[in-house]
């Protein structure tokens, strides 16, 4: 895909089908609510929206990094489809977060993921997360994926 217009369907229907594959396949995310936001031809963004339940201190009310680590990595693993325009088995490989400030308790969380590198069996993705200011980020993440070819 070389740009927004390459896509096959219109976005909101792709961003839809990816939901529900998202939902119908991976419970985790499921349960907390991710959802893609946004696409583009390398590019992922996706909301995971403040809960309660998903706090990892309840004094502070700030969402618990396993949560965040999850958004990130579903977004990175969206990323890598749109960049190879075709879905395959992938997995991570190496994800690594560093957690610039703690997220805002009562915002929702988005990270946005861009694979900017594929080869034939790795992909390269890096990510931000925040609450709608890519230049405040929660936190920054680079990742690599496998892509496993049948």
């Amino acid at each position: 895909m070389a740009s927004d217009d390459a896509f096959p369907e219109d976005k909101q229907q792709m961003m839809e089908s990816i939901n529900r594959f998202m939902n119908d396949s991976v419970p985790h995310n499921h349960t907390l609510g991710l959802s893609v936001v946004d696409l583009g031809a390398a590019e992922a963004t996706m909301r995971l929206p403040y809960s309660e339940n998903l706090v990892g201190n309840p004094e502070t009310g700030v969402l618990h990094g396993g949560a965040v680590t999850t958004l990130i990595d579903a977004t990175c693993g969206i990323s890598v489809f749109m960049k190879m325009a075709r879905m395959a088995r992938i997995a991570t490989l190496d994800l690594r977060i560093d957690y610039l400030h703690p997220a805002t308790p009562g915002k929702d969380l988005l990270a946005r993921a861009e694979c900017y590198k594929l080869t034939r069996a790795v992909a390269f993705v890096r990510a931000l997360a925040h609450h709608g200011d890519p230049n405040n980020p929660v936190a920054s993440a680079q990742g690599t994926f496998i892509i496993v070819e049948d």
